[in-house]
């Protein structure tokens, strides 16, 4: 697979996150069957045909002649750090760890939603680049924090696993920023790499509402 079709897969699922899901979300309020059917087609069609929901939406951007105006990574960075999008993944439990949880996660997406506005003045993005280094380590602690309090039935392990996603993709995050301040031509990795750790959040969150 090329680094083009990795970027399309990454872009594919973060469309069904951040465009996607919260249009279902609010259908689902007003007809659960219609949302969930859809849901299940689009997830089934996009693992049926990897990058489905982005040729998808490029199909209708370029009939409408807009794709030229949108840079993909950009707009899904924005749209990722969208408090809008916070509701279908937030996890509804009473206990305290599960608020942190969701608490962390939204914060360090709001953050990363940032870059596109802040990366050109050098001063403002290395402040945000603290406050992304603070938030991860506070979103790690809000992942240990509700690691017991999962049913010790694999789960946790499943959790583990994900950690180890969140932190090596935290690496790779500094890594290009080190890379990008050797060159700042590269926005488009910086954009990149912010996504994925959008998704790995998300992605723990869903595991977390799925293993309860």
């Amino acid at each position: 697979m090329t680094m083009g079709d990795n970027n399309k897969s990454l872009h594919a699922k973060m469309i069904i996150d951040v465009i996607i899901g919260p249009v279902l979300e609010r259908l689902e309020k007003r007809d659960p069957a219609v949302s969930q059917t859809l849901r299940s087609a689009i997830m089934k069609a996009d693992a049926a045909l990897p990058g489905f929901t982005f040729d998808f939406l490029r199909g209708i951007m370029k009939k409408a002649e807009v794709a030229d105006q949108f840079d993909m990574g950009e707009t899904l960075l924005r749209l990722g750090g969208s408090p809008e999008i916070y509701d279908e993944l937030r996890i509804n439990r009473p206990e305290k760890a599960f608020h942190e949880l969701n608490r962390c996660a939204e914060y360090l997406k709001k953050i990363l939603g940032r870059i596109p506005e802040q990366i050109t003045d050098r001063k403002q993005f290395l402040e945000t680049i603290k406050e992304i280094a603070n938030a991860i380590r506070l979103l790690l602690d809000a992942i240990n924090g509700v690691g017991s309090l999962l049913p010790d039935n694999g789960s946790r392990q499943l959790m583990e696993e994900r950690k180890k996603d969140f932190v090596r993709y935290s690496k790779k995050f500094s890594n290009t920023l080190k890379e990008f301040f050797k060159d700042t031509n590269q926005n488009q990795s910086v954009f990149l790499s912010a996504n994925y750790l959008i998704y790995q959040t998300n992605l723990i969150l869903r595991t977390v509402k799925e293993c309860l």
